[in-house]
Parts: C-alpha cells; sequence; structure tokens
C-alpha cells in the first residue's frame, strides 16, 4: 500500500525489529516507480527497514521520474540539474521525516539507488553526509553538477560505497562509471566498484554481492 503522508509517496517492509531498526531507503530509476527495487526486498536481512520511494514527477503515459533528461540533447543526454536539486533536496528532507515517523535508527541509514536514483544516491551522501551511512549505487554515475561547491569541507568519514555498473550498458556508459571511484578515492571516502557483463540492469551476481556487502555493515 502506497503511503502518502509523507512528502514523498512511498511502500515499507517493517524491520523484525521494534525500535532502532537499520533504515534502507530505496530510489527507482527514470520511468519506472517504486514497486520496481522493491521486489529486492524479500531477499534482505530482515533486521532492515525498508522503504522504496516513488519520484516525484509523473510521466507519461506510466512511470516517474527524479528530474527530466531530454534524449535529443547534444552529447546525448541532457539532465535538468535544477530539478536534480530538488529531488536531491526532497530525499535530505524524506530521510529526516522517516527516521521522525519510522522506528529506525538515524545514524543508521542506507540509501539504494538504480540509474537515476543512483546519481541522486551519490549527490545526497555527497551533499549531506550526515543523514546517510552506506550507499549501494547500481548503473549511475557522480553528476558533478548537482553537487556543492564546498564539497573538500565536508567529513565523509562515515560514508561508504558500493557501486557497480553493466560493462555492455547501452544507457549509462561504463566510462562514466569508472571515474566514480577515483573521485570518492580523492575524498578519502570507502568505496568499492564491481562490473558485471550485462547492460543496464542488475545481474544475480551483483544483487548477491551488494546484499552481502550490505549485510556486513548494518
Amino acid at each position: 500500500m502506497i503511503n502518502t503522508s509523507l512528502s514523498l509517496q512511498h511502500i515499507i517492509r517493517k524491520s523484525t525489529l521494534t525500535e532502532n531498526a537499520p533504515l534502507l531507503i530505496m530510489m527507482h530509476g527514470y520511468g519506472s516507480d517504486e514497486n520496481d527495487l522493491f521486489s529486492f526486498a524479500n531477499e534482505l536481512p530482515e533486521e532492515l527497514f525498508i522503504i522504496s520511494v516513488k519520484a516525484p514527477y509523473p510521466m507519461q503515459p506510466y512511470g516517474n521520474a527524479w528530474y527530466a533528461i531530454n534524449f535529443d540533447a547534444d552529447k546525448g543526454k541532457w539532465n535538468d540539474n535544477e530539478q536534480a536539486k530538488e529531488s536531491l533536496n526532497l530525499i535530505a528532507t524524506f530521510i529526516d521525516e522517516a527516521v521522525n515517523n519510522y522506528p529506525v535508527n538515524k545514524n543508521n541509514v542506507s540509501l539504494l539507488g538504480f540509474s537515476q536514483g543512483s546519481i541522486l544516491s551519490h549527490a545526497v551522501a555527497l551533499t549531506y553526509p550526515e543523514k546517510v551511512k552506506n550507499i549501494i549505487a547500481l548503473s549511475g554515475y557522480i553528476n558533478h553538477d548537482i553537487l556543492p561547491e564546498n564539497i573538500k569541507q565536508k567529513d565523509y568519514s562515515n560514508l561508504d560505497f558500493y557501486c557497480s555498473h553493466g560493462n555492455v550498458d547501452q544507457v549509462i556508459p561504463v566510462d562514466w562509471a569508472r571515474q566514480t571511484s577515483p573521485f570518492l578515492n580523492s575524498l578519502n571516502i570507502k568505496n568499492i566498484y564491481s562490473e558485471f557483463p550485462v547492460g543496464h540492469g542488475v545481474a544475480p551476481q551483483n544483487f548477491y554481492e551488494f546484499k552481502d556487502w550490505l549485510s556486513n555493515r548494518i
């Protein structure tokens, strides 16, 4: 059932813990919805309180987006970075709402994003590192145009990233994703990066790898 009581529509899977549960927030990709990544929920650790959120911009004939993309623009893609920043701040606000409204541990918040949701997961963590701990960024990249200017002054010591990409991704070039780890390393942020022989999607071995990674950190 969709919950509309907070600023972003979402669905939840409750934790086996009745208080201080580790929180996992899922963010889907462009043109999808909150049900997409939620299919992972049953396979993830039972102590996780899982929230899968719906992006704010409806698309036709169905699906939602975190921000507009013009696929006909120069260089193949053009992102509405102002919309992206608005969504980034919406997610940050939603994290605050979630930890105030659900029996979760505000110091143990993980993000899981795919594609556009992955791009925003990176941006939320790098803009509001105090709000999150673990980031699972699937089939995305770092959009430097939506990052804060004072990035060198922030404390990222609590962050830990798991990043992965398909090496035959036809939507987001793998070369873009390969720039992620060097950039995170330059900020002394803990991270691992994996590639899998798939396109724009999540291979089974990719799922099991990030599941193990997350299980060891919650």
